[in-house]
């Protein structure tokens, strides 16, 4: 089934209440603190979720158990007065509490921001199939790249409060791995994520019409290898339209990753932009996934064709 553009979230407004989750692993307090404070100068009120700055017992990998995890996004988007549920970082876990969610009660809640990366692609997919709503691929508050790096920080702001100012997308090392231009509904992110959610429920089962983006984070060539082939044997690839591709950061040698990638993605026979900016690497663009947009991969551009949120 070919993708159609999803729900978008309202902008936010000065003062808007946002939510702060740990779906996957623990954040240090200091790094936590540091990034509320960053929102806290954009004029908005953090609200940190009980389990946030929590450690599991047994595995200290996760923030919390499954169940306290998933109930602090339930309870956070659920929550009238919230307007936007940011993650706080990644890590791994997500994968284990998204179907303790209640996508049900989340769907009744209607559209909001939600933000996140890396091992929150699961939870972006899932909103996406289960409940029809677009999420923007982005910084998180507890991340590194967020606090170090202003124009990572600036991206994220702009999109919330002036998406129009942001509709053009792309890092001045961009270029083209396969040239030539494209329409189609942007999904996507860690690769690896994208790859581990194949057969489970609800899982989509092919991205035809979709403008796909992929990166990764500490994968040596040939596990990119393996991921990008299961995407390709499994179909999951077929009747897209282009590919974006961000970083491959603690990937090896980016010469021996390009040679993959070229393999891998070169005669899928869509444009492919590579280098545009988003990911674990130095810079992370906001990416809006879920609305039609163009890739342009000579230019090095991603252009919306409508702002990431209404």
């Amino acid at each position: 089934m070919t993708l159609t553009p999803l729900t978008r979230a309202r902008r936010l407004q000065p003062g808007a209440k946002v939510a702060i989750v740990a779906p996957s692993g623990p954040v240090p307090d200091e790094r936590l603190d540091e990034g509320l404070e960053f929102l806290r100068g954009w004029g908005l009120e953090p609200v940190v979720m009980p389990h946030v700055r929590g450690a599991h017992r047994q595995f200290p990998y996760l923030a919390a158990t499954d169940g306290q995890r998933a109930r602090d996004l339930n309870e956070a988007w659920c929550d009238p007065s919230v307007s936007a549920v940011l993650c706080a970082r990644g890590g791994y876990g997500a994968q284990r509490m998204v179907d303790l969610l209640d996508w049900t009660a989340i769907r009744a809640a209607g559209p909001k921001v939600f933000a996140g990366y890396s091992d929150i692609t699961a939870l972006h997919e899932a909103f996406a199939t289960r409940t029809g709503l677009a999420t923007l691929h982005g910084p998180m508050p507890g991340s590194l790249t967020f606090l170090k790096d202003e124009s990572t920080r600036e991206s994220l702001r702009a999109t919330l409060f002036e998406p129009e100012s942001v509709r053009v997308l792309g890092l001045e090392t961009a270029r083209p791995l396969v040239p030539g231009r494209a329409r189609g509904i942007t999904l996507g992110g860690c690769a690896s994520m994208l790859a581990a959610d194949l057969g489970t429920p609800h899982a989509r089962t092919d991205a035809a019409g979709g403008l796909v983006l992929l990166e990764d984070v500490g994968e040596d060539s040939y596990r990119i290898d393996r991921i990008l082939t299961q995407l390709l044997r499994s179909g999951w690839l077929d009747g897209i339209t282009g590919i974006a591709l961000g970083s491959w950061a603690e990937c090896g040698p980016y010469d021996r990753v390009r040679e993959v990638l070229v393999d891998r993605l070169g005669g899928l026979g869509v444009p492919v932009v590579e280098e545009l900016g988003f990911g674990h690497g130095d810079r992370n663009l906001t990416m809006p996934l879920g609305v039609s947009a163009v890739l342009d991969a000579d230019a090095g551009t991603v252009t919306l064709d409508e702002p990431a949120l209404s």
